[in-house]
């Protein structure tokens, strides 16, 4: 079998999450600098061996302050720790529609812990240009504690500021080199 390799294309795709504040909202960013690169066998995807990593200083929630605190030792520390990695370690399948499960090993502040992901595969088209592309939609959820970020403050009425619970979701454009 031919072994394809495959990489973002960054215009067509987005990468965010969403945290619980004050325990009545939720607030949203997203990275805006991420490469993902796949390897796999013709265009079968449940045989990818998959490594995505993020630009922590990309990140962006709408509020310059707020972003600022997050690059911050309270958080990120992008100065000590500049990129978040997943690299996938097993595929399961949902149902035969494309949906799977995906694990893999996610390090955020060189703390490394295996996620489960639920991705939707979209499926693979030609574009007018003759690119062949790949779509995705990801979701999932991680405990941010797990990973060292464990900043919060408390509000008069005994809560958080910052939920630990952080869920991912993603739309991934692959290209086919």
């Amino acid at each position: 079998m031919a072994k394809q390799q495959w990489v973002v294309d960054l215009s067509h795709s987005e990468l965010g999450f969403k945290i619980r504040h004050l325990m009545i909202t939720n607030v949203s960013g997203k990275f805006l600098d991420f490469t993902v690169d796949a390897e796999t066998e013709e265009d079968d995807f449940m045989t990818a061996k998959v490594k995505a990593t993020v630009d922590v200083d990309s990140i962006s929630t709408g509020s310059q302050d707020r972003d600022k605190h997050l690059r911050s030792p309270d958080f990120f520390d992008v100065n000590t720790y500049r990129n978040i990695t997943f690299v996938a370690t097993k595929y399961e399948n949902i149902d035969n529609d494309g949906s799977y499960e995906l694990h893999g090993d996610l390090t955020i502040r060189d703390v490394t812990k295996n996620i489960k992901l639920s991705v939707e595969f979209g499926g693979v088209v030609k574009d007018p240009w003759g690119n062949t592309k790949a779509g995705f939609t990801i979701n999932g959820k991680i405990n941010r504690k797990d990973f060292g970020l464990t900043w919060n403050a408390a509000t008069e009425t005994g809560g958080v500021m910052v939920s630990d619970e952080v869920k991912i979701n993603g739309e991934v454009q692959l290209i086919k080199k």
